[in-house]
């Protein structure tokens, strides 16, 4: 007898992955399509949520044609993707243009109206500060990469949009209302919206307060549901579209982040994971409620009903090597452009192992599109330091990975002091993790055994899987782990210690010491 499915669905910035996974766990199919991104002057960024739709479903029936296991053992429909995006919608649902995503910073000029006042800490009004702290755990990012400055933008410079906008939709919810016809939010999705109390993790609400503090109005806002919940059952045209039944249910599905540390089975308390795709982040689940403002980073409704995990996020890992190959090393056929992502991987580790741990102290600093944590500015920019007339394209593959890890060291120590105690190891998941060479990397940077899991680059569809699953009464929380085996560990090697801790020291004075000139430069 085939075993029930749930098609799990992966909105990434670079385009959708479907699988079909088991509720079990078990990735039995899995297909990609690619969209595209809108970068603009002034901080644009942003991709076409049709777009978005025509990939889903063309990936989607690639697998349902297949006919793998019966249609009616396909039960659900679980959606996780990119997250803090704004997507405008009319009464029938439709997108009212392009969407706005998460690495779009045009609105940060309008943060300050709505956060600041006449006595500021930190760019926020005290009695704002403790309000949203209190009641959300967080603030509107001064960056201006969240819904608030997105929505703030519309208003300011696209009013006819948002004056004609019935909804204002996060891409996952976006897409659960072309499935289901339905305008809702899940608890966890919202969150970066700054405008729900989430003291309560069992009773998490619209808050008054923090809606006018925003300037949001509340009925251009989804009603909101758990992650967990059933949110309804496939529409006539989405199920034709996608070639399911109309009784597939769907569930309310949660954003990358949440979705990821599910899939990677670190779902304890306190038990760690890294993800490196376009972006990275390293956290876990924890039991309390708590704010790092020095750091940006705070407890955020988790995925799993009545948890909390620490919601960061850093702006570019893995891109950093997609922009190596694209724009640096394209003459290479090894490193073109349209070769496929597991061949540059593997070309860029194989010329990264002829440069020494520490790329004989070249330092790359990964801030691409500005940082979001452990400091949030969007002026922030990358460069290599140290190069010389010695130095390879060897010794700047390799640093470029050197400088994923120390940003993610950078990281770590924000994150272990928020927890107060070290992780005892990290399971790592997403593109990175692929690379034996930059598993090895991690390990020897943070000082910290990495486990990788096995299929990484799964771990957003296992994870929302999971939370269908969770949902619909398949599986329990505390199962989770074990349908996530480990398929290798990578120790710290003692004999780079002291390299990678001197240049982890510079790589904090370049940070320190260049901040002010690009503030100047990109502002």
């Amino acid at each position: 007898m085939s075993a029930e499915c749930i098609l799990a669905i992966d909105l990434g910035t670079s385009g959708p992955k479907v699988a079909l996974v088991t509720t079990e766990g078990e990735v039995l199919a899995s297909e990609v399509e690619s969209t595209e991104l809108f970068l603009s002057e002034g901080g644009g960024a942003e991709q076409d949520p049709d777009d978005w739709w025509r990939a889903i479903m063309t990936a989607t029936r690639r697998i349902t044609d297949r006919e793998l296991v019966p249609a009616e053992q396909i039960i659900a429909v679980a959606v996780t993707s990119q997250w803090a995006g704004t997507v405008p919608v009319d009464r029938d649902g439709n997108a009212l243009g392009r969407a706005i995503i998460w690495l779009d910073s045009r609105g940060a000029k309008y943060v300050p109206e709505v956060a600041g006042g006449l006595i500021r800490i930190l760019g926020y009004a005290p009695l704002k500060l403790e309000s949203w702290l209190r009641k959300t755990g967080g603030v509107p990012s001064l960056a201006g990469k969240e819904p608030v400055a997105h929505i703030l933008f519309l208003r300011h410079e696209r009013p006819e949009i948002y004056e004609a906008a019935y909804k204002f939709m996060e891409p996952k919810d976006y897409l659960n209302l072309r499935l289901t016809g339905k305008f809702l939010a899940t608890t966890d999705s919202i969150a970066l919206h700054w405008v729900t109390n989430n003291r309560d993790i069992n009773n998490i609400a619209y808050d008054e307060r923090l809606l006018a503090q925003t300037t949001l109005p509340r009925d251009k806002l989804p009603d909101l549901t758990r992650s967990v919940d059933v949110i309804g059952t496939l529409t006539p045209t989405a199920a034709v579209e996608l070639g399911l039944n109309e009784n597939t249910k769907v569930v309310g599905g949660t954003p990358d982040v949440p979705a990821a540390a599910v899939g990677s089975g670190a779902v304890g308390d306190f038990e760690g994971h890294l993800y490196v795709g376009t972006s990275s982040w390293l956290t876990c689940h924890v039991p309390f409620k708590k704010t790092d403002i020095i750091h940006n980073m705070a407890s955020l409704p988790s995925a799993l009903p009545g948890r909390y995990f620490v919601g960061n996020e850093q702006e570019t890992a893995g891109a950093c090597m997609t922009w190596l190959r694209d724009n640096v090393f394209c003459r290479d056929d090894a490193l073109d452009p349209g070769a496929p992502p597991e061949d540059a991987i593997e070309r860029f580790g194989e010329l990264a192992a002829e440069a020494p741990a520490g790329s004989d102290k070249v330092i790359f600093t990964p801030w691409l599109y500005g940082e979001h944590t452990p400091v949030a500015n969007p002026h922030l920019r990358a460069a290599f330091s140290n190069v010389s007339l010695r130095t390879t394209r060897s010794h700047m593959i390799r640093a470029m990975m050197e400088g994923v890890a120390y940003n993610t060291r950078w990281l770590m120590g924000g994150v272990e002091s928020f927890i107060g105690r070290p992780f005892e190891g990290l399971r790592f998941i997403g593109g990175g993790a692929r690379s034996e060479l930059w598993c090895q990397i991690f390990a020897d940077v943070l000082n910290r055994p990495i486990d990788r899991v096995a299929d990484p680059l799964s771990a957003n569809v296992r994870g929302a899987a999971f939370v269908g699953a969770v949902g619909l009464g398949k599986l329990k929380v505390e199962d989770i782990p074990s349908r996530v085996p480990v398929e290798k560990r990578y120790r710290p090697n003692r004999n780079h210690r002291s390299t990678y801790d001197e240049l982890f020291k510079a790589f904090l004075e370049i940070q320190k010491n260049s901040e002010a000139m690009y503030n100047r430069l990109n502002s």
